[in-house]
């Protein structure tokens, strides 16, 4: 149906562009032509023209809303005598003109904010001038500097929430301890990655048996204690607000964005070693079987014993009388009673089928200079899974009081996959001749029945991911629906208030009900700045405009939930960008790798030794056309019949890096394949190498000058090639072309010699 629709440009680095709905319709495709007076963010009134072939809607721009009014990162050129800048969000679509007294004191090629001071319009540029000069473009750090702007992360608290945090004690106060429990000769543990800074949690776990004869109870009591942000951070304050906006921590290679300022992130809310902290705690009986008979809140004061990191709790619990053990003997019998409630836990979670795929995560070890030294796979041992399964019980305590009480609340939602993505799985598992399948309305064990039947197959990874992508996005939200893929009824998040603002929330719910009273969403303390546009997606509300509470909590969780995507969203981008900067280096070497994707326009591959994913695009893949087989998730040659799927193993030569597109483009090589020379060309002994070898070394780069004669040599040989080609097929004909070419040459080389000269 044809009609107007309100919603957000989001911009294609090919100049069109998709307005994606405020009411969650089907985005509305703009040509570029329909785009040229607009920019990426803009907020716009389209009306729906036509619906092409696949029913997908097209429009026309019909006015524009609201102009997106933060300022646009890209970098400053000078081009025969005219200052532009190129934007770094390549959705942006055009360069945009700086007038000469309007550059600042910036130079040609740094990185530059710009405020437009002239939208672009049918016939002209956009015009604006520099506000800020964030510096070089291979400036440590820079690409995180580039991305917070780019994603509109806020980076800097306001002057009120400093002053705050800088009255704020350097430690506990004896009115702070006011009708808390004191734990502190608990010996609770923190339990870490080496490179954590800030601590939210600490455990501590010691058998139980309550009763006699048949009927008595045996198991654990786990105590999880979280930090107590709550008791600093209260409602309507600065400190509020800007964690409000914030709502998550950002988490870049070598740097962290918090949510809080660090004198409550890293101090006062920090449950370091051998301080004394506030914390809320959840205090479980888990029976033998896993189950969680019993759990109590309460708010407490703590000391953390010690803080293990994951690698030294492994290593103690794999050998308790080794090197680690001696040194933390007496907490030795308390890290084996967490890890016997674990494996209750754990049985637990695989009787209620619980989905637990394993998959390869990794860590990227960056230099003194922020560029990426090596990227590494982060292995998870039992130290991992003791604390995770830990933390999901207090998370599932959290939800039940809250459920139980009837009170409002963030959950964390997960729900299972759609009609539509279920037909899309179940017509790929057919296709691979898998017999098990699922139901019309699956359950998580039907999906951890399919992971473990798949698991010893050589395209597991693939098959698990499909099982994911066919689920839906995690969310926060005010109605709870459950947990699909932890197989749980309720679901929330209580264990990182530090760094989470829904986790805050829940704490404030808790407290409230433990002093019999309800926690509200008052909009006269919510009467923040309105939530940052996401790019391509409309903001939410502002909380203070909602009609009631339920729909405050709403508004709420779609904020939380969009800056938790905003956050992922800046995080991959600079990722991208150092595995871009990491492979510029390597340009023309060759790599074993699997096929991680397969789409319309060719093959995702992703190296083995180095970890990083590549595009090998359909046109090298041979002179022939190949086929895209969504059921399969393969290409398929229509000439030879071959066949390139997820899973496959291949050899390719790195080709070109974009670091403005963030992209990596690789060359399929094959084993009677020599690797092309590209801009850095592989050795001759690393060419052709078998995949299970180390990768090829580089060589020296070539000139400009040599470059360009391998090009015309390669043109020469081309021409050649297509010359020999048609001769084979039509010999008279090329002999009269050939003979044709002959005589051709002969008449021009006697027109260019000189005529004699007459005798004198």
């Amino acid at each position: 149906m044809l009609g107007e629709v309100e919603g957000t440009l989001q911009g294609h680095r090919d100049g069109h562009g998709f307005v994606i709905p405020d009411d969650g319709s089907a985005d509305i495709y703009l040509s570029s032509q329909e785009t040229h007076a607009v920019m990426h963010g803009d907020r716009l009134r389209v009306r729906v023209t036509r619906f092409d072939k696949r029913g997908r809607p097209e429009g026309r721009v019909l006015e524009i809303l609201e102009r997106k009014k933060r300022p646009i990162i890209g970098r400053l050129l000078l081009e025969s005598g005219v200052w532009l800048v190129a934007p770094e969000d390549r959705r942006m679509g055009q360069d945009i003109l700086i007038p000469k007294n309007g550059i600042a004191n910036a130079t040609a090629g740094q990185v530059v904010a710009v405020e437009l001071t002239e939208p672009p319009s049918l016939y002209s540029q956009p015009v604006g001038r520099v506000v800020e000069v964030l510096g070089e473009i291979d400036d440590p750090g820079m690409e995180i500097e580039i991305a917070v702007r780019k994603y509109d992360v806020p980076h800097r608290f306001s002057p009120e929430t400093l002053a705050q945090s800088a009255k704020l004690p350097e430690k506990l106060r004896a009115a702070d301890l006011k009708q808390r429990i004191d734990l502190r000769d608990v010996p609770l543990v923190t339990i870490d990655g080496e490179d954590a800074r800030d601590f939210d949690d600490a455990v501590y776990c010691e058998p139980f048996k309550q009763g006699r004869g048949k009927k008595a109870f045996e198991g654990w009591r786990l105590l999880v204690a979280i930090a107590d942000v709550s008791h600093y951070v209260k409602p309507g304050e600065p400190l509020d607000a800007d964690a409000y906006e914030r709502a998550t921590s950002v988490y870049f290679p070598r740097r962290v964005i918090p949510m809080l300022p660090e004198k409550l992130s890293n101090g006062l809310c920090s449950l370091n070693p051998y301080e004394d902290r506030l914390s809320m705690v959840c205090d479980m009986l888990v029976a033998g079987d896993g189950t969680v008979s019993a759990y109590q809140f309460y708010p407490a004061v703590i000391c953390s014993h010690a803080r293990f990191t994951y690698t030294e709790v492994a290593a103690i619990l794999g050998n308790t009388h080794g090197p680690e053990a001696a040194k933390r003997r007496e907490l030795v019998p308390h890290l084996l009673h967490l890890h016997e409630v674990y494996r209750a836990l754990l049985a637990e979670r695989h009787r209620r089928g619980a989905i637990d795929f394993e998959t390869t995560e990794t860590q990227i070890v960056c230099d003194d200079n922020g560029r990426i030294e090596k990227i590494i796979p982060r292995t998870r041992n039992d130290a991992h899974r003791l604390i995770e399964e830990a933390m999901l019980a207090a998370n599932v305590c959290a939800a039940d009081f809250i459920h139980t009480n009837k009170h409002h609340a963030l959950f964390r939602v997960h729900e299972g996959p759609t009609p539509e993505k279920r037909q899309t799985l179940q017509n790929y598992l057919r296709s691979l001749g898998i017999g098990m399948g699922i139901s019309d309305d699956p359950t998580p064990r039907e999906f951890q029945q399919l992971a473990e039947a798949t698991k010893d197959r050589p395209d597991a990874q693939q098959i698990h991911q499909m099982l994911l992508r066919s689920m839906q996005q995690a969310i926060y939200t005010g109605t709870n629906s459950g947990h699909f893929g932890l197989a749980y009824p309720a679901y929330t998040h209580f264990t990182s208030p530090i760094r989470r603002y829904p986790d805050l929330l829940v704490h404030r719910v808790i407290k409230a009900l433990l002093a019999n009273k309800r926690y509200t969403l008052d909009p006269a303390k919510m009467n923040v700045p309105q939530a940052p546009k996401r790019p391509g997606r409309a903001a939410p509300p502002n909380p203070a405009e909602a009609r009631n509470e339920a729909e405050r909590w709403e508004v709420v969780g779609a904020h939380c939930s969009a800056n938790e995507r905003r956050a992922d969203e800046a995080s991959r981008d600079v990722e991208a960008w150092l595995k871009c900067r990491y492979m510029r280096d390597r340009l023309g070497e060759v790599f074993a790798g699997t096929v991680s994707a397969v789409t319309s326009f060719g093959l995702f591959v992703q190296l083995d030794e180095l970890y990083v994913e590549g595009l090998v695009h359909i046109t090298e893949l041979g002179g022939e056309y190949f086929r895209f087989d969504e059921v399969r998730q393969e290409l398929r040659g229509e000439r030879t019949g071959i066949r390139y799927a997820t899973g496959a193993r291949v050899q390719v030569q790195v080709s070109r890096v974009d670091l403005d597109g963030r992209r990596i483009d690789f060359r399929l090589v094959r084993d009677d394949d020599e690797a092309r020379p590209v801009s850095r060309s592989a050795s001759a002994k690393s060419i052709g190498k078998p995949a299970s070898k180390s990768p090829a070394k580089k060589r020296a780069p070539k000139s400009a000058v040599e470059a360009l004669d391998d090009v015309r040599q390669a043109d020469r040989d081309v021409k050649q090639s297509r010359k020999a080609v048609v001769a084979g097929l039509h010999p008279v004909k090329a002999a009269q072309q050939a003979a044709k070419r002959a005589a051709s040459k002969a008449s021009k080389k006697a027109a260019a010699k000189p005529a004699p000269r007459k005798r004198r």
